[in-house]
């Protein structure tokens, strides 16, 4: 017993030495956590308290002193957190500076031989519950959340979530952008990128190198790739896998960083073409799932059963009240945040205004022209001369028409990395576009600024149609064969 005392108390010590008590705003808050090991330590007290009084019982002078000795010391170290975490003359302080006290006094009488041991432990035991009650009722914490975005242009399918959380006052709420690698073609690391610099400006960043998760143990975790070793384009940092996270958490969140079109949940052949959304490390790891409604959360139900049942998976993987709770249909964040931005939020290059503007300041109509890489995959070769053709017919219109042309950001990578030999021809569709000026290049990680702006929509299905719909934008689907 007192060697297990001693070992929590060590190891109570250290963590909050490597940051389970957390500096937030002006000064230290107690964390979840944290409280949780000072209640532990405090149960283990009680405990060192009947042993107490057994050892005294049987004449084990030495050994019920030593167990004396150690309450003190773990009494107050508790005793200081308490004090950093919520100031001094705290009542709980106050109340073990008076059982130290007490200890004090145990101790020396049963030295002497002048203690009675059931009533020394009646004082201890009243103290405890005194001080238990206390920590349970009068100390405050404060959840942390953690952000673990990687593509700045994926953001918004977790910035009003971040938002939400940041206005809390019982959460302290961190984005760390984690860096990311393009595969090559044998699935090896390829490049490694990072843009933390690419986020809007009232975001507030934390360096991926200086947040250790493992140390903190944040309560609640978020992040929006769940594709963990599972993708064939890019990877993020190994660190940052969901199944790697969901040690060092107990609410690890994953949001898809698409919207899907709206589908029946009876309507199969549409699931089918979908439900590789599902099963993925990042579902399968969550504690909690958000999707964009009410009807793509039954669509995951349904098919996170069916394959976790394929898989062998058993227990809460079965088990669909456990589903339904797991996946919520609260809605995207995609959507939050192109629904509230207004054509007045946006940060408007000089060069575009340029090409926006007609000869007597008048603003041209805005064409929002996405090419998607699901198509590009596709078609290949055939998809390369659609986006040719559809070009010499907008330039033919410019003086009309602003062409806003936006790839999907993913496409190089996914070029390089799986379809090698359109590398040179793309490159070049692109470098002449960009090199004659006619019409806008969007390379940035701001998607919801092309869709506000825009005033019609051309291009392949994706899911930015979903956020187009939203903002009432008419649309029309490309086909490569026209």
């Amino acid at each position: 017993m007192i060697s297990g005392m001693d070992r929590l108390i060590k190891k109570y010590a250290q963590e909050n030495k490597e940051g389970v008590c957390l500096l937030s705003g002006n000064g230290i808050v107690m964390r979840k956590k944290q409280k949780q090991k000072i209640l532990e330590i405090l149960h283990t007290l009680d405990t060192a308290h009947v042993a107490v009084k057994d050892a005294a019982e049987k004449g084990n002078v030495q050994e019920a002193c030593d167990i004396l000795v150690e309450c003190q010391q773990a009494a107050v170290a508790v005793g200081t957190n308490i004090e950093e975490s919520e100031g001094e003359g705290h009542v709980a302080v106050a109340c073990l500076e008076e059982y130290c006290e007490t200890l004090y006094s145990i101790y020396e009488a049963i030295k002497s031989g002048n203690c009675s041991p059931s009533k020394a432990y009646r004082v201890l035991h009243k103290q405890f519950v005194k001080i238990e009650n206390i920590v349970k009722n009068d100390i405050l914490v404060r959840k942390e959340a953690v952000f673990f975005p990687y593509k700045a242009s994926m953001w918004d399918s977790l910035e009003s979530v971040y938002l939400k959380l940041k206005s809390d006052p019982q959460y302290d709420v961190y984005c760390v952008p984690i860096p990311y690698y393009d595969l090559n073609p044998d699935h090896s690391f390829g490049a490694m990128h990072y843009e933390g610099d690419q986020y809007p400006k009232d975001i507030e960043i934390t360096d991926w190198h200086t947040y250790h998760f493992e140390e903190r143990l944040p309560d609640e975790v978020y992040i929006h790739n769940g594709y963990d070793n599972c993708n064939f384009v890019t990877s993020v940092e190994p660190l940052f896998y969901s199944g790697n996270l969901k040690k060092y958490t107990d609410m690890l969140v994953y949001i898809p960083y698409f919207v899907l079109g709206e589908i029946e949940p009876d309507n199969q052949p549409a699931i089918d073409s979908v439900k590789h959304f599902i099963w993925i490390p990042g579902v399968i790891n969550a504690d909690k799932v958000i999707v964009q409604s009410e009807k793509m959360k039954q669509i995951y139900v349904n098919e996170y059963l069916k394959a976790a049942k394929e898989n062998g998976l058993n227990g809460k993987h079965l088990d669909r009240k456990y589903l339904e709770q797991k996946i919520s249909g609260a809605g995207s964040p995609k959507i939050d945040r192109v629904q509230r931005i207004t054509k007045e939020d946006l940060d408007m290059p000089e060069e575009w205004r340029k090409i926006i503007k007609k000869p007597d300041g008048a603003d041209k109509k805005i064409i929002f022209y996405n090419t998607s890489i699901t198509a590009l995959l596709k078609y290949n070769e055939k998809m390369l001369q659609k986006m040719e053709r559809s070009f010499a017919v907008f330039k033919e219109h410019k003086d009309a028409v602003a062409l806003l042309w936006r790839p999907h950001p993913l496409i190089p990578s996914t070029i390089r990395a799986m379809r090698p030999q359109l590398w040179a021809e793309y490159s070049k569709i692109v470098d002449e576009y960009r090199q004659e000026g006619w019409g806008i290049y969007d390379d940035s990680s701001d998607i919801d600024r092309a869709v506000v702006l825009s005033d019609a929509y051309y291009g392949d299905g994706s899911s930015v149609v979903e956020l187009c719909k939203k903002r009432g934008i008419p649309i029309m689907i490309q086909n490569v064969d026209v």
